[in-house]
C-alpha cells in the first residue's frame, strides 16, 4: 500500500467520523427541540386550565352574590 492510499484511507476515516458526529448532533438538537415544544404545549395547557378555573370561580362568586 502506498503513501497516497494511506492518506486516502485516513481521510475517508476522518470524513466518516465527522459525518457520524454531525448526525449525532442533529439527533440531539431535534430531541431538545421536541422537548421544548412539549414543555411549551404543557405550559400553554396549564395556562388555559388556570384561566378557565379563575373564570369559573368568578362566575360562581357572581352567582352567589345574586342568590343571596
Amino acid at each position: 500500500m502506498g503513501i497516497k492510499d494511506q492518506f486516502q484511507d485516513k481521510a475517508n476515516d476522518l470524513a466518516g467520523k465527522a459525518k457520524d458526529a454531525m448526525g449525532d448532533k442533529k439527533d440531539e438538537a431535534g430531541e431538545r427541540a421536541s422537548q421544548g415544544r412539549d414543555e411549551a404545549s404543557e405550559r400553554s395547557s396549564q395556562g388555559r386550565d388556570e384561566a378557565q378555573k379563575a373564570a369559573q370561580e368568578q362566575q360562581d362568586k357572581f352567582n352567589q352574590d345574586y342568590d343571596a
